[in-house]
């Protein structure tokens, strides 16, 4: 399968299953732009552009698209994909835990997916045996590999802080026990940040998420205290100082888009505009809301896509730099064949802790008894469910095997297919089109900036 696009002047088209990426000049686009699954004659193509080319350009475009196709690179057939699935090892070991340290949170945001913090499950707080048990667990079943991960997340997790560091703690000297090395995140709401905790975290978390909406009026209508009152103000404050004193460690301000803000170029913008250098602002997850995206508002929210990859472009060519996480695909080093098919390895690889001690595929099926897959004690004893996670990828979504964009999404994220259509099999379809629109920019994105390069080296 084979997907063309215009965008910002480029011509482009994207091999489904190689992913590979090609810049098309305007005689490669009119052979390509209407085809999708296979490379018509050289017959059939003079025919069609005989009276728009000369014939020896003709030829010479079809015989570089001919190669092209040979080498697999366009129109490439599934078979490198179903090799590459079959290769890899059926049983993976652990790689990440996301301890939910907290099932309370300080806030009460409208979309959160999570209950406003409890997760239908009651308002509680990780004990510390069950934080070091699950340290444990996760070096036990790690395998082979040395590099661990514990993301602590919530709720709001900073209001189980004297846990987390214990766990931090437990953690540097099982490194010196094991030959393991824990890598530390945690996801924060940062109403609870202060110099205690910003150098703590500084100190000890490879990476911290914060979240911020954008805008003030956008942040505190989504993002409340109990009480009612907005919470912009105090995060924005600590945030920014917690990031000054960084040091260039990894970090990003995550903000949610809802109906109220399909606009959010301006709130993308406007975090930039703080001094903000890592961003991501993502579609909000559900429906039945007046806030949750509907599919009427997809070509609004399409055309702000590419609004804010112009802008971006622009701003990045002024020198004002900073990265959006969704434009930041690398074309050029991207990860191996198995993981583009696999994903996440949810259920497998990276599984999520309640409060209890109860481990569920990912953070955001915790508390669904459905999707409970075992616990600290007797490991995973819901072989089925966890079969089912692991065998879920790319070539087992019929609407994933059928898509331009596979290789770059790998998929999606499987809460959000079960949350939109009841099935991890069925990927969300506004966060499909949403998701395309994305890869779209980031991959014109990437071939501006290469080619902003290349000019840079040839006037040096």
């Amino acid at each position: 399968m084979l997907h063309a696009y215009e965008l910002k002047g480029y011509r482009i088209a994207v091999d489904a299953n190689s992913g590979s990426i090609h810049v098309l000049d305007d005689l490669a686009w009119e052979i390509l732009k209407d085809e999708k699954e296979r490379l018509p004659s050289l017959a059939e193509t003079k025919e069609k552009l005989g009276s728009m080319f000369p014939g020896d350009e003709i030829n010479a475009a079809f015989a570089e698209i001919k190669r092209l196709e040979e080498e697999g690179l366009l129109f490439s057939k599934e078979r490198q994909l179903t090799a590459a699935l079959r290769s890899e090892k059926k049983n993976p070991s652990l790689k990440a835990l996301c301890l939910h340290v907290s099932h309370d949170c300080n806030l009460r945001c409208a979309y959160c997916f999570a209950a406003k913090g409890d997760y239908r499950s009651g308002r509680t707080l990780m004990g510390k045996e069950v934080a070091l048990k699950a340290a444990d667990y996760l070096v036990e079943n790690s395998g082979g590999r040395k590099n661990i991960e514990i993301d602590f997340f919530g709720g709001e997790p900073l209001l189980n802080y004297e846990v987390i560091k214990a766990v931090v703690a437990y953690g540097r000297q099982l490194e010196k026990t094991t030959g393991k090395h824990f890598y530390f995140t945690v996801t924060t709401n940062g109403t609870l940040l202060d110099r205690e905790k910003i150098d703590f975290l500084n100190e000890e978390m490879d990476n911290i998420v914060i979240s911020i909406d954008g805008r003030r009026e956008i942040h505190d209508k989504m993002r409340r205290y109990p009480g009612g009152e907005g919470s912009y103000a105090g995060i924005v404050e600590a945030a920014l100082e917690l990031v000054a004193a960084r040091k260039g460690k990894s970090h990003f301000i995550r903000g949610t888009f809802t109906a109220e803000n399909k606009d959010f170029a301006k709130d993308v913008f406007h975090l930039a505009d703080l001094g903000f250098q890592e961003i991501s602002v993502e579609p909000v997850v559900g429906s039945g809301k007046a806030f949750h995206l509907t599919e009427a508002d997809i070509p609004l929210l399409l055309q702000e896509y590419e609004n804010l990859a112009l802008q971006y472009l622009e701003r990045l060519e002024r020198g004002q730099d900073f990265r959006f996480y969704h434009f930041n695909i690398d074309i050029y080093n991207s990860p191996c064949l198995y993981k583009k098919i696999a994903a996440c390895g949810a259920g497998s690889e990276y599984l999520a802790v309640s409060p209890a001690g109860d481990l569920y595929p990912c953070h955001q099926f915790v508390g669904l008894a459905e999707f409970r897959l075992g616990d600290l004690k007797n490991g995973l004893n819901n072989r089925r469910l966890s079969e089912k996670f692991l065998a879920s990828n790319i070539l087992s979504k019929k609407k994933c095997r059928d898509c331009w964009a596979k290789l770059f999404c790998s998929g999606g994220c499987h809460a959000g297919a079960f949350f939109s259509s009841g099935s991890i099999e069925e990927p969300d379809e506004i966060g499909c089109l949403l998701q395309k629109k994305r890869i779209e920019c980031a991959i014109m994105i990437q071939i501006a900036l290469a080619e902003r390069k290349e000019k840079k080296r040839l006037l040096q």
